[in-house]
């Protein structure tokens, strides 16, 4: 007697990813006032995880040496992801903070966005801000830092 063996060999489950721009520019602003810049389209792509969340966290921003005066704290850094540009597949994909209302301190790690639904290719893309609050300390320079996007 014979017996038939059956069984699957599933579709390998590719973990999210995500693609930011490499970089921004916030422009010249003086010490004491607020600057924002658009950071871009972030894309977050999707080979077949059934949910998953990307979180936003950044650096403090720093001049010359790092000092006190030469250091912006990302606590004095905001956050809104905006709204879903465009998106493909199918599910839901609630945005952390959809409107400039709901703009969060980057002083911990925050959700940008994140995705619900079944298995298959899916892909989201949305463009966030970021809110500057300049302290009236700060020295004159060329401030750098980080925007990390992540996805899990």
């Amino acid at each position: 007697m014979t017996a038939a063996v059956v069984f699957a060999i599933p579709r390998a489950v590719l973990a999210p990813a995500v693609t930011a721009p490499g970089s921004a520019n916030m422009g010249a602003v003086q010490p004491g006032q607020t600057t924002s810049v658009q950071l871009g389209q972030v894309r977050v792509t999707n080979g077949g995880a059934r949910n998953w969340t990307a979180t936003v966290s950044a650096s403090d921003f720093t001049t010359g040496g790092g000092t006190g005066g030469e250091t912006i704290s990302k606590d004095r850094l905001s956050y809104w992801s905006g709204p879903m540009v465009s998106k493909t597949g199918q599910g839901t994909w609630p945005p952390g903070q959809p409107t400039s209302a709901n703009a969060q301190s980057l002083n911990v790690a925050r959700v940008a966005f994140s995705y619900t639904g079944s298995m298959g290719n899916t892909s989201v893309i949305f463009q966030p801000t970021l809110v500057m609050s300049v302290p009236a300390s700060a020295v004159v320079g060329t401030y750098t830092g980080t925007v990390t996007h992540s996805v899990a």
